[in-house]
């Protein structure tokens, strides 16, 4: 049975339809990924789910109970906000304990929850500052630690690290994916990082224009995209997405006969199935447009006289430039074929 579940949940802003009969279980425990890019609706979905807005159709079930029509204060949910939205006049321990003292909870009792969520989140020396004496990524903790203290049936996570600079966000998403572990609590998170998404989730759900385009784990989204949106959405860099009338002939030639009488429109290649070769190596010549040395990894962005533009990952350093001849080496059997439409219609996606 599942422990949260969505039956065509709708919302709408005056005329305009912003969530659009959304489907959806979780279970028990899960960490789920909203994604999507912005006005998708994903945020608008978290605030449905937490009763922040009026649900104008379908049903929500939490734990066998209809919280459909539920104020946010009865649904047993703790939300934290991308604006960490803490008091700024209570100290760390005055702002964990807020909610728990207004639900006139015992003083040992809340003190016992305080200490404990400040332990696990590396905050008891802090209990004592205001927020202002904080960094962002303790602000955020603190967030986090007034939403633990609560413990909710969920936890929902508002892009808790948009605000927070790389390092941080490296840093307190092993926090957060450590968090879920050690407490099991049922996690819906959104985000529009599709990084963070793939390292946090176990399951992802990728949202476009208020309707769900897939749901599945962020390697089944990789290797097995639904259509040529969850493609380019899913992987850093994108997935090459090439018209078939501007690819190379001999990658031309492979192109499947589509199903249904689709037409063939486009290829998908992960930069990892292209390698850059030695001028000449192959049938399919380019030059090179960009090379981005990351360190760990090069990526190489090559043209073809067809018009086509190709990126390549590769995990060794390059003494290519800008401007160089090389030749393209394509895995067209790790290719996804899409019709003109962007649905999948053939080859290793299908």
């Amino acid at each position: 049975m599942a422990y949260l579940q969505l039956r065509g949940i709708e919302k709408f802003f005056g005329e305009h339809r912003a969530i659009k009969g959304i489907d959806l279980t979780i279970q028990q425990g899960e960490f789920i990924v909203f994604v999507g890019p912005s006005g998708c609706g994903k945020s608008t979905l978290l605030r449905l789910i937490a009763g922040l807005e009026a649900i104008d159709g379908g049903s929500l079930m939490l734990d066998g109970r209809d919280i459909t029509d539920q104020p946010s204060s009865k649904r047993d949910l703790a939300m934290v906000f991308q604006s960490y939205a803490l008091y700024p006049h209570m100290s760390v321990y005055e702002n964990m304990s807020f909610a728990l003292k207004l639900a006139k909870v015992d003083k040992q009792v809340i003190d016992d929850k305080v200490q404990n969520a400040a332990r696990i989140l590396n905050l008891t020396s802090y209990l004592q500052r205001t927020p202002k004496e904080l960094s962002g990524g303790q602000r955020q903790r603190v967030a986090i630690g007034r939403a633990i203290v609560r413990a909710p049936k969920v936890f929902l996570f508002d892009e808790p690290l948009s605000n927070l600079d790389a390092a941080l966000r490296g840093q307190t998403r092993v926090e957060i994916a450590k968090l879920h572990r050690d407490l099991g609590a049922t996690t819906i998170y959104v985000t529009h990082d599709q990084v963070e998404a793939m390292t946090l989730a176990d399951r992802v759900v990728v949202l476009r224009d208020g309707v769900i385009e897939q749901v599945g784990t962020p390697l089944e989204l990789y290797d097995k995209p639904a259509n040529q949106f969850v493609a380019q959405f899913i992987g850093t860099p994108q997935m090459n997405v090439v018209p078939v009338d501007k690819l190379p002939q001999p990658v031309q030639q492979q192109a499947p006969t589509a199903r249904d009488g689709a037409a063939v429109g486009a290829i998908g290649l992960r930069p990892e199935n292209i390698t850059v070769r030695h001028t000449g190596a192959t049938p399919v010549g380019g030059q090179v447009d960009l090379i981005e040395a990351l360190g760990a990894e090069t990526l190489i962005y090559v043209s073809t006289p067809g018009g086509a533009q190709f990126v390549s990952r590769q995990n060794d350093r390059t003494g290519l430039r800008a401007g160089d001849a090389v030749s393209l080496d394509i895995d067209a059997s790790h290719a996804h074929w899409f019709d003109t439409a962007g649905r999948v219609v053939a080859g290793h996606a299908a």
